[in-house]
This record gives C-alpha cells, structure tokens and sequence, in this order.
C-alpha cells in the first residue's frame, strides 16, 4: 500500500537518498573494521589511538560522514518498516523518525568531538 501523504517524487527521493547513504555506509563500515583490525593487530593502546587520532581533520571528516550516513539512512529505514508492518502512516512516523535522525546525529557528532577534538 502506497503512502498517501508522499508524492511519487518524494517517494523515489527518499529510496535515491536512501541507497546513497547505503553506499556510503558500506564503504565506511570497511574502512573502519580495517582501521579497528589494524589496531588490534599492532597491538595499539586506547592512549595511543587517540593520540593519533586527536586533531586529525581528515579522520575527524572521514567519521563526521560516517554519522550523517546514519543520520539518514536508518530513519528512512524505519519509516518503511513502521509503515509497511504496522500501517503506520502520515505525521506520527515522520516525527518519530526525525527525532531519531537527529538524535543519531547528536550522538554521533559527540563522539567524533570527543575523540578528534
């Protein structure tokens, strides 16, 4: 059942958005199991991991577009699971899931703050 509320156009906007923020997701979830398996291999102190890592501007970037990806596309996710398992539609989900999107994106610029900045 389609979504009365959305046109066709937002529609397929937010499918597009969706599977973008999939690809990146996919790449960055690489590159930080990559990242984590290199630590641990070179048998790397959570001290000396931040030692790297505070003030690095490309890392620092690198993790501020991992957490607008999940910004983005888990909401749009859950959105379409509310409305396709439980028929829930129109302003009650659309508010649900951007007060996750934003708290996803508070939470996750905390972090990069923190361990960046």
């Amino acid at each position: 059942m389609r979504d009365e509320r959305l046109s066709v156009r937002a529609q397929v906007l937010l499918w597009a958005v969706q599977r973008a923020s999939a690809a990146v997701l996919a790449v960055c979830v690489i590159v930080h199991l990559i990242t984590i398996i290199y630590a641990v291999r070179n048998g790397l102190s959570a001290a000396e991991i931040l030692g790297r890592t505070r003030g690095n501007a490309g890392w620092a970037a690198f993790y501020v577009l991992f957490v607008l990806a999940v910004a983005v596309h888990a909401p749009i996710g859950l959105r379409n699971v509310l409305a396709e398992t439980f028929n829930w539609r129109g302003g009650g989900p659309d508010i649900l899931v951007m007060a996750i999107a934003l708290t996803l994106a508070m939470w996750g610029f905390r972090a990069v703050i923190a361990v960046f900045i």
